[in-house]
């Protein structure tokens, strides 16, 4: 029997990225031939490369669509129907019996020709409400699943499932204490795991810094600051680690630290939902995104599961602050969280996903 195949694509930033890790494992178990399409400069190609070097990549060209006036929006479309016409080949060449789009701008051209080719695709919405790609791939797709039930009504019911949440397997087998010794911590004080999404948070960064002289005094501090902002002086500051980005350390760190301080992005929310990690959102403000991260921070805030504190509002008081509340709120904060439904496996997921296969 002829081995089926099936393509993979999303990319932008390592939240459309992250399932597709998860549930690749789980596809590669069940005997399919896996391929990846994503864009050659985003950060796809590294993860990919890097977790699943026998998995063949595809690079396309790819452009953003903006909400805003740009000169890039006259030349962009261009970059898409490009991307289509490659994305086409690959198609007809691998021959897949479906694709999955995790979403990003790369994924649009990928869908479109999906359609063109007569091959099923299903895609995924990990936001509050969905993103613009989403939104151009849906009439593209033959279903769509989501992670928050609140999603399903901006969706057609007749091609819209709520899975909830998935999360890599990898995560729950995190030990705390190599994730300790990564950053030579001890386990006097508790560990502040402070994040600003995979291309880091430069607000954040500084809302931290400018407070390290007394969070030290209180915790041992992560953090994980993004590529090109590691700060050489604070090197030598006993109970602070930096780094930049972390692939496989991710899950021994997480495990390690006893509050986390993030952006909100879905995809790493539920993760410290999953790990039951009190937190503190500072989601990207209205000015600088569509809004989804403050959809979902203030989502989990209602639900009791984190502190919310926003962009605009964001100061070195009003961090210390709020890190003073999540540490008072702990208690209450994990006993709300125990409480969750236990996530969907990447093998339930991938299931999901294979009985759209043409």
């Amino acid at each position: 029997m002829k081995q089926q195949t099936i393509i993979l694509t999303g990319g932008g930033t390592a939240g459309h990225v992250s399932l597709n890790q998860a549930i690749l494992p789980s596809l590669l178990e069940l005997g399919y031939d896996v391929h990846y399409i994503g864009s050659d400069q985003g950060i796809e190609k590294e993860l990919i490369g890097e977790a699943f070097p026998d998995v063949p990549f595809y690079g396309i060209s790819s452009g953003k669509l903006r909400r805003y006036f740009s000169m890039k929006n006259f030349t962009d479309p261009f970059k898409v129907l490009a991307g289509m016409m490659q994305a086409f080949r690959i198609i007809k060449k691998v021959k897949p019996q479906v694709i999955f789009s995790k979403g990003g701008f790369v994924s649009v051209p990928v869908v479109m020709a999906a359609k063109f080719a007569g091959v099923p695709v299903v895609i995924h919405e990990s936001d509050v409400t969905p993103g613009l790609a989403n939104k151009i791939a849906l009439p593209f797709a033959s279903h769509i699943f989501t992670i928050f039930e609140e999603t399903l009504q901006h969706l057609p019911k007749e091609k819209a499932t709520c899975t909830g949440s998935i999360i890599r397997q990898e995560l729950f087998m995190g030990d705390r204490a190599n994730g300790l010794s990564l950053c030579s911590f001890t386990t006097l004080r508790p560990v502040l795991l402070v994040m600003g999404g995979s291309l880091g948070s430069v607000v954040l960064n500084d809302a931290l810094r400018q407070n390290l002289p007394e969070l030290v005094k209180q915790f041992q501090i992560i953090h994980l600051c993004g590529k090109g902002n590691y700060d050489k002086s604070f090197e030598s500051m006993s109970g602070y680690k930096q780094f930049e980005y972390v692939t496989t350390e991710l899950p021994d760190l997480l495990h390690a630290a006893d509050f986390i301080v993030s952006r909100a992005g879905s995809n790493s929310i539920f993760e410290f939902l999953a790990l039951h990690k009190p937190m503190l959102l500072v989601p990207l403000s209205a000015q600088k995104s569509r809004g989804d991260q403050i959809l979902n921070a203030n989502l989990f805030k209602r639900q009791g599961y984190a502190e919310v504190l926003q962009e605009e509002e964001l100061t070195k008081e009003s961090f210390k602050k709020s890190v003073h509340v999540l540490t008072e709120r702990k208690e209450e904060m994990v006993a709300t969280i125990q409480k969750t439904q236990t996530p969907k496996t990447p093998e339930e997921m991938a299931k999901l996903i294979l009985q759209y296969k043409k």
